[in-house]
């Protein structure tokens, strides 16, 4: 029971996560420049993703522009859409893999199957948060070393948005729901190969004490 309480538990976390994968990897905002200016009535506030740019301006007008040519962008950017977009595509692979080899679903078979369908998704889930992992902490290079660039106008510097801290938090549930998952798996194959059955045992058991007795009719 404990050990399913906690694949749930897991899998709350993997939702989340994959919830944040998304909303990071579609969000505007991985980096901010607030312009204020010398009116704060005219302060505008610039916002760039891995596919739009964003301007808002104090007035309540909103622009978006999308990014179409791939190759005109930086490395990090054409990298970052490429991993979140892996990280999204296994993190889904894995809360569709694991629905089936949870203990407390009624799919996917005897406990062996289970077992194994419960590990494929954790590993799922581990390798869509390195994936997330990876761009995130990039981008966050990026940006802090323009920002310290003494050579970069301050008009040209950026801090970093909510979609990295969105995109950080979710890389850690999935990681933790897959290490949850994968050792829970692994836990229960190494009872078993510690604590094998003893029901073989028993026939040759049977088998001597019948042989004995037929050994004593004949005497």
């Amino acid at each position: 029971m404990a050990s399913a309480s906690l694949q749930f538990f897991a899998f709350i976390l993997a939702l989340f996560g994959v919830f944040g994968d998304i909303t990071a990897t579609l969000l505007p905002n991985w980096k901010v420049n607030a312009d204020v200016g010398s009116n704060i009535i005219t302060a505008i506030t610039q916002m760039q993703g891995l596919w739009m740019d964003c301007t808002w301006y104090s007035t309540g007008m909103f622009s978006c522009t999308l990014k179409y040519s791939v190759l005109s962008l930086p490395v990090y950017i054409q990298a970052a859409r490429t991993t979140m977009v892996l990280s999204c595509i296994l993190s889904a692979f894995g809360i569709c893999i694991t629905t089936v080899g949870m203990k407390c679903t009624k799919l996917g078979g005897d406990a062996n199957s289970k077992s194994h369908a419960c590990f494929a998704g954790g590993v799922c889930f581990i390798l869509g948060g390195i994936f997330g992992l990876v761009p995130t902490s990039w981008y966050t290079r990026e940006i802090i070393s323009n920002f310290l660039d003494q050579t970069i106008p301050e008009s040209s510097k950026h801090e970093p948005g909510g979609a990295v801290y969105t995109g950080f938090i979710s890389a850690g549930f999935l990681l933790i729901a897959g290490v949850i998952f994968c050792t829970s798996c692994f836990k229960k194959q190494h009872g078993a190969w510690i604590y094998p059955s003893k029901q073989h045992h028993l026939p040759s058991t049977d088998q001597e004490s019948n042989t004995g007795y037929n050994l004593k009719d004949y005497v």
